[in-house]
Order: C-alpha cells, then structure tokens, then sequence
C-alpha cells in the first residue's frame, strides 16, 4: 500500500461518528414520512389487526388523538383508510359517496382538532366499499369497469375534498381517473387539493395484510391483474407516471416499496417529480416477523429500509413504523 501517489482511503470519513454525519449522502427525517391509519365504527375502539401486529384499526373519535401524536412528531401528513361494516358494502359501492361515510367522518374529527398542523391523505378506490372487494364497478362477468368507475370515483374525491381532505390519492388504477378527478375538483372550487397518484401500482402479493385492515380480504371475488400493473413491467410504469402528469397529478407512488426500489429510481431520473413509495403491509409485517423470530433488530431494520427509499429518490414513504421511525430520528 505505498507509492509514488497520494493514498486514498474511503475509511478515513467512516472512522468517526461525527465524520459519518458530516459525509452522509441521504438524510431521513419525521418530515419524510406519511402515516397509514385505519378507521373503524364504534366508540372508543382500538382493534388490533392480527396479520399486523402492532397496528390497529381506530374508531372516530380516538382517530383525531393518532394524527395529533403524529403531528408533535413531526410527521406531516397521515393517510387514512376505512374498514367499512358488512352491511354498508354493496354491488356498487355506494356507501362511498355517502357525506357522512366512516372516511369523511374521521376527515372532519382530524380536522377539527388539528387544522393544518397536519395534512390528510384520503385513499380513492371502490374495494372498502363494494361487496366483491374489486377497486370498482364490475359486469356480469366480474369484469371491472373503466369509465363507469372513473364516474364514481370523481364523486367519491368530491365528497372527501368537501369533507376537508387535503390529499385525493386515487389507488383504482383506472385509466384516466386522474383528468378527470382534476377537472371536478377545480370546477367544485378544491383548486387547492393535491392528487397523489398511485401512477404505478402493481398487482403484488403483499398486500394481503392490508385487505385483511379494511375487510375486504375474504370478499375479493378472483384478482386484480386487469388493472394493476405487472411485476414483471418497468417501461409500461413510465409510461402510466407519464400520463397521469399530465393529466394533473401532483405527485406519484409507487406500490409496493422494497421490491419496486428500481422503479422509484427510473420515474425520479425521467421526471424529476415528488415520488413517493408506499412501504406496504406485507413488507411492514415481514419485518415484524423478523424481529419476533430474532433473525434482526427492529431499530435497525425499519430505519435502514426507509433509508433505502430516499436514496432510490423519494420525497416521501407511506409506513406503518411512521411513529417508531419518527421517535428513533427526533
């Protein structure tokens, strides 16, 4: 290791801690996370979900005092999810468009009691509402509509903007329900509300987790392949970001988050937009089995994972560990 040149060593920035700080490329902070909350009816209610240990469904009036720990934390906006009851559910999904459905009834609670402390992300899809648990309207053959969702879909944003979301983040995967959702909110006076599309959502299987949270595991009536994306698909994930900017998205996600790193990577270089990724129940779950098996530290694992979505070009992750993360970073 002599010569004639000046030695480099690499090593020499990791021997201190210090040195570490002060070189370090990606930085994670509260600010960059969005946290996944469920809602569900009832009084006083948290109810555990089972294939998520250490999650919980939240009735109305306990929802508020969730957002509020969040904001002392720093976390800046939440994303809420509703659980909707069996009985409310139907062909259609009508219970969607209801004013004073579980979603907008959690929307106002938040509201009232934090204002714009926090921010509210609101998920546009039909499955917690409909009874077959498909995205959207379905024909005779189960087959899921495209425009006569995306109709439904425009009601359903204008109802949880009126309601007092901040955040109309369609999850559907219809074809140009993001035009479509941008013109009624404009034309209904929500120029001020942001779409955070899910541009490139795949058909994953980790998100049983999450249809077991909102109830609609056991309904799903066959899959989603006919809309959601293709794993095996990168440039057909360009091509979906693409048109939902211009058709009037704000940002886009990716879904799911570890195992589609690659394409947060490729749409940040070729639009330079906010990116976010949603790190999803399967993978929130797969670490939790990790640390009960003793096979890794839940410290370590949930921040070096979320690490790896603001070096692959986040702005921001949707996670589960929202509050763990925000409490080992403040």
């Amino acid at each position: 290791m002599t010569g004639m040149f000046p030695m480099t060593r690499l090593r020499r920035t990791r021997a201190s801690a210090w040195s570490r700080n002060l070189h370090r490329e990606t930085v994670l902070t509260p600010a960059d996370l969005i946290w996944p909350l469920f809602v569900t009816e009832g009084a006083g209610v948290e109810d555990p979900i089972g294939s998520l240990p250490g999650v919980s469904r939240w009735s109305v009036d306990l929802i508020a005092a969730r957002a509020r720990e969040a904001a002392a934390l720093g976390i800046p906006c939440i994303a809420l999810f509703p659980n909707t009851q069996a009985e409310r559910r139907s062909e259609n999904g009508e219970e969607a468009l209801n004013p004073d459905n579980l979603m907008c009834r959690a929307i106002r609670a938040i509201k009232q009691t934090c204002g714009d402390d926090i921010g509210v992300l609101t998920d546009v899809a039909l499955d917690p509402y409909t009874s077959h648990g498909q995205d959207g309207l379905i024909d005779g053959a189960g087959y899921v509509l495209n425009d006569a969702t995306v109709e439904v879909l425009v009601g359903q944003a204008l109802n949880q903007a009126s309601a007092g979301a901040d955040v109309i983040a369609p999850s559907d995967m219809m074809d140009g329900r993001i035009g479509t959702i941008r013109e009624a909110l404009e034309s209904a006076g929500h120029a001020n509300v942001q779409i955070m599309s899910y541009a490139a959502k795949y058909a994953s299987a980790f998100y049983g987790p999450f249809r077991d949270a909102v109830g609609s595991r056991g309904l799903l009536k066959g899959d989603k392949k006919t809309y959601q994306m293709d794993p095996a698909n990168a440039e057909e994930a360009l091509r979906e970001v693409a048109l939902d900017l211009a058709e009037g998205a704000d940002s886009v996600m990716v879904k799911p988050g570890l195992p589609y790193l690659d394409i947060v990577r490729r749409v940040k270089d070729a639009f330079e937009v906010p990116v976010f990724a949603y790190q999803v129940s399967g993978e929130y779950a797969m670490i939790e089995a990790a640390v009960a098996a003793g096979a890794g530290e839940r410290d370590a694992l949930v921040l070096e994972t979320l690490m790896s979505f603001k070096r692959a070009g986040c702005s921001g992750v949707l996670t589960y560990h929202a509050t763990h993360a925000a409490k080992l970073l403040g």
